[in-house]
């Protein structure tokens, strides 16, 4: 797939370009760029009007899902109430229906007032604090120009975001390090406010200006970052930390949170207050005017911006790195660090960072805490728009909707494999050869290749690898993939596979059973069959053969092919058990068949009764993983790193078999939504909610994850009470009701939590909008007063067995 055209989403609008204090660590006013002194104290209200007009611009010719704008100065509070408002309100109007706003200002605190909090809670702006550490750190560069310390404004700034009425517009503490200031201190200090988030900064140097580094360490930034990764992991890790969060997430082949690592396109910009675009601030360390682009809100388009020479090269990726990156162990994680960090007089930005060692030292030292050090492939996946997403916040979503999410989770599986290729010794001449095979048929034949590493169960294998739970599989998984991939391209190719207890393991295509003395397999593919050759025993298999019952040792998967739809019943692989429930054994003949004819009725069913649901179980729904249920309860599951795949047992009609698939794969959509976009804060299981289907009380996760599929359970059985007669009739009518009233109740929890982002506020406003739609719709008065009983029962008890979590409903 090619690479989606580059976009920004992301804005710095500087509304005052002057601070009232003299921090002498500052890159606007203290290193190599002088352009301030030429520019307006505050931007005009027209300048304001015109960026909100651009910003929207692109956002709605880029379909962006979301806009990031970071108010900024100087000090932005120097602007005033008025002219913060107004910033506000014109990027609000603009963007109205065209994309979610993320507004937020950074600011040095010491203005910060109880004025301030209610005018940026009324307007939903989150603010983020500059503090250094305790008193005796952040007084060695924060200060007065004339010498006072900041210190005592900032805490009682901090004081006043630690509010409850103020809590959720606190976005974090934003710490510059300073390798004397002593780490534990600092990082002691920072906790102590109970900050959502803490993010340390590296100072800002170049190679012509580089960072101070006393003592004599190679790596003091690494030594100081790492003494406190340390401190912060031992605690539970008790706050997210930006630096640290981007490195595990990036040796997971995940994205960075932050420009200054990861590979990823820059997608930001800056808006002076004169109304000029320039690139990022941080390059104002380089030389002056390095950050200029010559461009500016009257004249230029942000898409002129994007074709400027400084952004097209930090939208390259890997290619834009010196050669010294391109052969570093950790670039994929580093991603050659801030750019300004790159810069040399003669060479430019064609080096390394200036604080390499350090971020090599600090990566390594993480990764070999976390036992993983993936390498990612290049991305390939189209990602959603924002009117995919709004149409999968509704509950539903269409074909080309969910084929991009399962692109973009492909997209994941191979950066997870090229990750456990890393892992691999390079002496385990069986995984070298097999990553090299699916290197080569990523050319020759890369969709069957594709169709290989698709399979849900492998991201689940990969994790288990890279967390170090199963180290010994890595050259058994990695084989068989290749194996899977050449028998799939049919070009000839032969692939030794280690054997996992006589079991041959053919992900997405089957078992094949060995002789117990067999710990290699051969599998060769070619046009007209497959060849598989082990200690005693070769078997050959035609692909215009019927493939299952040829022999009592191949175990294909079976492939239910219904109009429009192709499903695998997966029960031969012996790592699908993802699930919280046990899976079945082999099915037999009889029990497949049954299996076939109840799936082949649920999918005639959900075509006729719920249309809104069958293009998107088409395309992404690819597996059915049957699970063993003794009481022959009516069990499902999904799991998140499974997409793809549902699991159940067989109910006891086919109308719940639809109701489980189209239950379930509500969470493997939403599962895939989560790991492209944070719809809210990472919170973990701090703060627990209340769900109206459940006695305990959730976190924010659990009941966002619980109100999405119930969306679809809801619509289920309103469907049902409509195209059903009689007493079946009245049961889907009760239920429709009693579903209806939960899923509001949640919807009204979620978006009344406080600690959904602006993206997922207007996800749960697209969810909202479904249930409510619903909510006029007539039912029987007995039928809605039982639910109310009912509801008001449940929410009651709970409060009384959860008085803690109570004021969270």
């Amino acid at each position: 797939m090619d690479r989606p055209s580059p976009s920004l989403s992301q804005f710095v609008l500087k509304m005052h370009s002057r601070c009232d204090l003299a921090c002498d660590h500052c890159y606007v006013y203290e290193h190599a760029d002088t352009s301030w002194r030429g520019r307006p104290k505050v931007v005009s209200e027209d300048t304001l009007v015109r960026v909100a007009d651009r910003i929207a611009e692109h956002a709605r010719a880029h379909r962006l899902p979301a806009v990031h704008v970071v108010l900024h100065g100087g000090e932005p509070l120097l602007a005033g109430p008025d002219r913060l408002r107004r910033a506000a309100d014109e990027l609000s109007r603009a963007l109205d229906g065209v994309s979610a706003l993320d507004l937020r200002i950074h600011t040095n605190g010491v203005l910060l007032d109880e004025n301030f909090c209610e005018l940026f809670a009324e307007l939903g702006i989150k603010v983020g604090v500059s503090l250094d550490g305790d008193k005796a750190s952040n007084d060695r560069h924060r200060r007065y120009a004339d010498g006072r310390s900041s210190h005592p404004q900032v805490l009682r700034a901090v004081e006043l975001l630690n509010r409850p009425a103020h809590r959720r517009l606190f976005a974090g503490l934003l710490c510059t390090i300073d390798v004397r200031n002593d780490p534990i201190a600092v990082y002691d200090a920072l906790v102590a406010l109970d900050p959502p988030r803490i993010d340390f900064l590296l100072p800002h140097a170049t190679w012509d200006v580089p960072p101070l580094r006393p003592g004599g360490s190679a790596t003091p930034y690494a030594d100081w970052l790492v003494t406190v990764y340390r401190r912060w992991d031992a605690a539970g890790r008790p706050v997210p930390v930006r630096i640290f969060d981007s490195v595990l997430r990036t040796l997971r082949g995940e994205g960075s949170l932050t420009e200054s690592l990861g590979l990823a396109p820059a997608d930001l910009v800056v808006i002076e207050t004169d109304g000029t675009f320039e690139q990022a601030d941080s390059l104002k360390t380089a030389y002056d005017a390095a950050p200029a682009t010559g461009m500016d809100v009257v004249a230029n388009t942000l898409d002129d911006v994007l074709r400027h020479p400084g952004m097209l090269a930090r939208q390259q990726g890997l290619q834009q790195l010196s050669k010294e990156c391109h052969a570093c162990p950790v670039v994929n994680s580093c991603g050659g660090g801030l750019y300004a960090h790159r810069y040399r007089t003669g060479s430019g930005f064609d080096n390394p960072s200036v604080f390499c060692p350090d971020l090599m030292e600090l990566i390594m030292s993480i990764r070999d805490r976390e036992t993983s050090a993936p390498t990612p492939s290049a991305g390939r996946a189209e990602p959603l728009d924002a009117v995919q997403l709004d149409e999968l916040a509704s509950g539903f979503g269409g074909a080309e909707t969910v084929s991009r999410l399962a692109a973009a989770q492909l997209e994941l599986n191979w950066d997870l494999l090229a990750a456990v290729s890393e892992r691999a010794p390079r002496t385990d001449r069986t995984a070298t050869a097999a990553w090299q095979l699916m290197v080569d048929l990523d050319v020759r034949a890369p969709e069957a290749l594709d169709a290989a590493v698709a399979h849900p169960y492998t991201r689940p294998w990969a994790l288990r690898i890279l967390e170090g739970r199963a180290p010994q599989t890595i050259a058994s998984g990695l084989a068989e993939i290749a194996a899977v991939g050449a028998m799939r391209a049919r070009q000839g190719d032969t692939v030794a596979v280690p054997v996992r207890g006589g079991l041959l393991r053919l992900p997405s295509l089957g078992s094949v059973i060995l002789p117990d003395e067999a710990s290699v397999a051969e599998v060769t593919a070619d046009p007209e069959g497959f060849t598989v050759r082990a200690v005693g025993r070769e078997m050959r298999v035609g692909w215009d053969e019927g493939l299952d019952g040829l022999t009592p040792h191949w175990q294909p998967v079976r492939i239910v092919e219904r109009p429009g739809w192709s499903v695998a019943l997966e029960d031969t692989d012996p790592l699908r058990d993802s699930h919280q429930w046990p899976v079945s054994d082999r099915l037999s003949a009889g029990e497949a068949k049954v299996w076939a004819e109840d799936l082949a009725e649920a999918w005639s069913l959900i075509q006729r009764e719920l249309p809104g649901y069958a293009p998107g179980v088409a395309a992404g729904l690819r597996v059915l993983t049957p699970l063993h249920a003794p009481d022959g309860s009516d069990v499902s599951a999904a799991s998140k790193e499974a997409f793809g795949a549902v699991a159940a047992a067989r109910p006891e009609t086919p109308d719940l078999l639809a109701l489980l698939i189209v239950h379930e794969f509500q969470h493997v959509k939403l599962g895939a939504v989560l790991d492209s976009f944070d719809l809210h804060e990472p919170v973990g299981d701090r703060r627990l909610f209340y769900a109206p289907w459940r006695d305990d009380p959730r976190p924010l996760d659990g009941l966002l994850q619980g109100t999405y599929a119930h969306i679809a359970v809801t619509d289920f059985w309103r469907v049902r009470r409509l195209t059903t007669q009689g007493q079946a009739a009245r049961t889907a009518e009760a239920r429709f009701a009693r579903w209806r009233e939960q899923t509001v109740g949640a919807v009204q929890v979620l978006a009344g939590s406080g600690l959904l982002t602006p993206l997922g506020d207007r996800f749960v406003a697209g969810m909202a909008r479904t249930v409510e739609k619903w909510s006029a719709e007539d039912v029987s008065p007995a039928a809605s007063a039982e639910a109310r009983r009912s509801a008001a029962r449940h929410r009651a008890d709970w409060e009384a067995r959860n008085p803690a979590h109570a004021t969270h409903r």
